[in-house]
C-alpha cells in the first residue's frame, strides 16, 4: 500500500486554461479571503454573516464558510484533538483557496487556534488576497455568551479540548484588523471591514 507521500508524488498540479485574471473579470470583481479568528462567542459568525449581508447588498459574489457548518459534511469524520484541529483548518484553507480562485469573496469563521494553522493558511494566498479578522473579545465575555452552551459543558467536563478552557488559543501577532465586539458594535466594525477588502481590489 503507498503511503501519503509516495501518493503525493504521484500528483501533479492541473493548470487552468481559463486563468484567475479572466474569472476575476467575469466575476466583475477581485478574490479574496477573510478570516475571522476568535474563541467561541467571540463573535466571529456574526461578524462574518454582517460582512455577507453588506457585500451581497452591493451586488458581490461571496461565500461563508463557517467552521460548523465545515464540521458537519467536509470535516464531519475529524475530531477535536489537535492534530484533528489542524487537519480542519487545513481542509477550510484549501477550500477556501479554490474559491478565491474562482473570483469569490470568501470569508472563513474559524476558532482557528494555533499560530502555525493561521499561518499555513495565509500562505496560501497573495498578501492582496488574505485578511486576517482578530476577534479579540475576552474569555469572561465569550463565557457570559456561551451562545450554544459548550463553555458550561466544558467546565462541567462534558467536553475535553475545548479552546480557552483546557485547549490553548494562540492569539495573531499582526492581524489586519483587530476588534472586541463587546465594546465595538456590527454597524461601526462592518464598515472597517470593507474598507479593507477596497484597498486590496
Amino acid at each position: 500500500m503507498k503511503t501519503q507521500q509516495q501518493i503525493l508524488s504521484d500528483v501533479r498540479w492541473h493548470d487552468y486554461s481559463v486563468s484567475l485574471e479572466m474569472r476575476c473579470k467575469n466575476m466583475g470583481q477581485v478574490g479574496a479571503c477573510v478570516w475571522f479568528t476568535g474563541l467561541s462567542g467571540s463573535g466571529k459568525s456574526t461578524l462574518a454573516n454582517a460582512l455577507d449581508v453588506a457585500l451581497a447588498s452591493m451586488g458581490k459574489k461571496t461565500f461563508l464558510l463557517d467552521g460548523d457548518n465545515l464540521r458537519r459534511g467536509l470535516c464531519s469524520d475529524l475530531g477535536m484533538t489537535e492534530s484533528d484541529r489542524s487537519e480542519n483548518i487545513r481542509r477550510a484553507g484549501a477550500v477556501a483557496k479554490l474559491m478565491v480562485d474562482s473570483g469569490l469573496i470568501v470569508l472563513g469563521a474559524f476558532i482557528s487556534p494555533y499560530e502555525r494553522d493561521r499561518a499555513m493558511v495565509r500562505g496560501l494566498f497573495s498578501e492582496a488576497q488574505f485578511i486576517e479578522v482578530y476577534v479579540a473579545t475576552d474569555l469572561q465575555v465569550c463565557e457570559r455568551r456561551d451562545p450554544k452552551g459548550l463553555y458550561s459543558k466544558a467546565r462541567q467536563g462534558l467536553i475535553s479540548n475545548f479552546t480557552g478552557i483546557d485547549s490553548a488559543y494562540e492569539p495573531p501577532h499582526k492581524p489586519e484588523l483587530k476588534i472586541d465586539t463587546n465594546v465595538q458594535s456590527v454597524e461601526t466594525v462592518v464598515p472597517k471591514l470593507l474598507q479593507l477588502l477596497k484597498l486590496r481590489s
